[in-house]
């Protein structure tokens, strides 16, 4: 079973592109590299002046995850340069259990 691992945040709408490379280079980097990570998803929608982004991690269990986020794995991981970009740090992140995944995965490829 394949779990996903949703972490929502906010940043200003003129400041979602930095945001994004930031994300890029720490929290994707780190996901993908740890053991048992599957794969990750970023998605952004722009209402009312801010973005908000949706991080998707797909993890191969929960081991797998508690090992990347520690044993409260419901916590939101954070950087220390997060608080410069995002309007508020959320808490937690929600897990869910992947039942089917996207018909053409080529698709998704940028």
């Amino acid at each position: 079973m394949m779990i996903a691992r949703i972490w929502h945040g906010v940043t200003l709408e003129c400041e979602s592109n930095e945001f994004l490379e930031y994300i890029t280079r720490t929290g994707e980097k780190d996901c993908r590299s740890a053991p048992g990570n599957c794969g990750v998803y970023v998605l952004r929608r722009v209402e009312d002046g801010k973005a908000h982004f949706l991080f998707i991690s797909f993890w191969d269990s929960y081991d797998s995850i508690k090992r990347f986020a520690g044993d409260e794995y419901e916590k939101a991981v954070y950087y220390p340069e997060d608080k410069k970009f995002l309007l508020e740090l959320e808490a937690t992140v929600t897990h869910h259990e992947v039942l089917k995944g996207p018909q053409n995965p080529g698709c998704l490829q940028s």
